[in-house]
């Protein structure tokens, strides 16, 4: 799903809304999956992650785009998944 704004809360409560409740979530997550996350694979925060913002920069007449990869610890748990 590509979101086009919104802050971290109002992403776990309408995924929640959904069913889909952001796996680590300790608000609105399941607690069973949470569990299973943390003891299988060592999740210690919830599974979301921008891996790119942009906006218009404040000065001049140009975008400005940011990108993080994804962390370490994420990482680890999808290739955990994919084996």
């Amino acid at each position: 799903m590509i979101l086009h704004t919104g802050r971290t809360h109002q992403i776990r409560r309408h995924f929640a809304a959904l069913g889909n409740p952001v796996v680590g979530d300790t608000m609105y997550g399941n607690r069973n999956v949470n569990r299973q996350f943390r003891e299988t694979y060592g999740l210690r925060r919830q599974f979301l992650h921008c891996i790119r913002i942009s906006f218009m920069h404040p000065s001049k007449p140009e975008k400005v785009i940011l990108k993080a990869p994804l962390p370490k610890e994420l990482e680890a748990v999808l290739e955990r998944l994919r084996a």
